[in-house]
């Protein structure tokens, strides 16, 4: 009994264990899956994050940035030049120093003027030996500067127009990536549910031609067929127990496609719910075509990319004419033999400077990057302007087809409940006796070909869709722009 018992647990194991192997999915949790678990998402979510993460680094650079600097420890022993006023000669001599030093900054960058405000305290300390000794401290309490190029290139400027942009670029980029994900998702469920379809196809219609075949032989008997019409219901008997493996073996393959793309384990056994027939929804051309101007990453690409070339002639215009650099502080600073002296009655300290650059002769190297830059310009913006054509072109025609696919998937399903009707009713006819084998299989066949092509229809209804999401990157079922739907589930601003 006990031995029985054991045994009895294995196999709920076993049947258990395979009854986990076994999913529904329909193909709103199939794309669910597929954004959540392909690799494909995986790659998209790390490209993403990486452009993320480098806005980030944008936006805190426009941020105070305070750093310490430290030397703990600097030792030098030389022998060196000096005057010796007792025999009013110069000298070698040796020398040895230690010296230490630190400081705070703080940093704030000026995105108008290109300058830089700086604030900053420090403290060194000096010990000499040798012949003469000494100990110094030199101490810069507070000094407040600024420095900046006044006819330079501002390249702060130009990070504030072009770093946006970059960051949209790249998050429009993974919104659009993740729905050529769903289309795929889209390509690889209906691959499955076509498989899935046509072996149940052939299951039943092995079952019909057993049956047909069976009710043959009784009429062969009575003479009512003759014994053409009888080899052919058995030929179609070993042609539907053939059909039977064949579309066994593709049902198979359909699944380890699908389970593999949705990153589940290979024997995983997939079963598929087809979704019903969409509602009519139309789609106007205009409202589209402004959505996909504003979301479509390809235009957005081209955007920092002509920001970039004008930012580049810019540069190369601006190394044309003199440079001059204005570098102004004031603050306090001292200097004594001891940390508490070094810090009583600071003296004033004052640096205003000006650096002139003014280029001469270059031979046109300068005159030549210019104009590099400004073809460059020029070609961006000639792609610039085809691409968008393109876009539009694609946008257009993805927006006719998915007006038409409803009608089609409307036409298919008709044509689906006629063919079932009139292969049910020519199978009756036939089994009394008023319908030929040729008739027979005509109306099977037709019935066949009808479910199929309803889940075509289908399948051409959805990836029309989602390819319309992904050039617009918006949803038209709830009509929200994808980029607001991820802003507002990211908490991003």
């Amino acid at each position: 009994m006990k031995r029985i018992s054991i045994i009895f647990l294995v196999i709920l194991a076993v049947v258990s264990a395979v009854a986990q192997r076994k999913v529904v999915l329909n193909l709103q949790r199939t794309i669910e899956i597929a954004g959540d678990s392909s690799l494909q998402a995986f790659r998209n979510q790390n490209l993403y994050m990486a452009g993320y993460w480098e806005y980030r680094s944008f936006r805190a650079g426009r941020l105070p940035s305070l750093s310490l600097n430290l030397t703990p420890i600097s030792y030098n022993r030389y022998i060196t030049q000096r005057y010796n006023y007792e025999e009013n000669i110069d000298v070698y001599r040796a020398q040895q120093m230690y010296s230490a030093g630190g400081g705070l900054n703080i940093t704030q960058n000026f995105d108008p003027l290109g300058g830089t405000f700086y604030l900053e305290t420090s403290l060194n300390y000096m010990r000499n030996f040798g012949d003469v000794k000494s100990t110094q401290f030199s101490s810069i309490p507070v000094r407040l500067g600024y420095r900046q190029s006044l006819l330079g290139f501002n390249q702060f400027k130009w990070d504030r127009r072009i770093e946006p942009v970059k960051y949209e670029k790249v998050k429009k980029e993974f919104l659009y990536n993740m729905e050529a994900i769903s289309e795929t998702a889209v390509t690889y469920f209906f691959a499955l549910a076509l498989a899935q379809a046509e072996y149940r196809l052939a299951i039943d219609n092995l079952a019909s031609c057993d049956t047909l075949y069976t009710i043959g032989e009784r009429r062969f008997k009575i003479a009512s067929i003759s014994q053409a019409d009888l080899l052919t219901l058995r030929l179609d008997r070993v042609n539907a127990r053939n059909k039977v493996e064949n579309t066994r073996i593709s049902l198979k393959r359909a699944i380890f496609t699908l389970a593999s793309y949705l990153g589940m384990d290979k024997d995983t056994q997939i079963e598929v719910e087809l979704p019903s027939a969409p509602m009519a929804r139309e789609i106007a051309t205009d409202i589209a075509l402004s959505f996909a101007k504003a979301n479509n990453p390809t235009l957005l690409k081209h955007k920092q990319s002509i920001l970039e070339a004008e930012r580049d002639v810019n540069r190369t215009r601006v190394e044309q004419r003199l440079n001059v650099n204005l570098n102004a502080s004031v603050g306090y600073n001292q200097v004594a033999e001891n940390f508490s002296s070094a810090y009583h009655h600071p003296l004033r300290q004052d640096l205003v400077s000006l650096t002139i650059s003014i280029p001469l002769v270059d031979w046109g190297v300068r005159k030549g990057k210019l104009n590099m830059a400004k073809n460059n310009l020029n070609v961006l913006e000639i792609a610039a302007s085809q691409d968008e054509l393109s876009v539009e072109e694609d946008l257009i025609m993805t927006v006719s087809d998915f007006n038409i696919q409803q009608s089609l998937v409307a036409s298919a399903l008709e044509a689906l409940d006629l063919a079932e009707t009139a292969y049910e009713q020519t199978k009756q006819r036939f089994i009394i006796g008023k319908a030929d084998i040729n008739s027979l299989t005509l109306s099977l066949n037709r019935q066949q070909d009808a479910t199929k092509n309803y889940i075509v229809s289908l399948q051409n209804y959805w990836l029309s869709y989602y390819k319309l999401r992904k050039l617009t990157l918006f949803d038209f079922e709830t009509g929200i722009e994808l980029t607001n739907k991820f802003d507002i589930e990211h908490h991003i601003r």
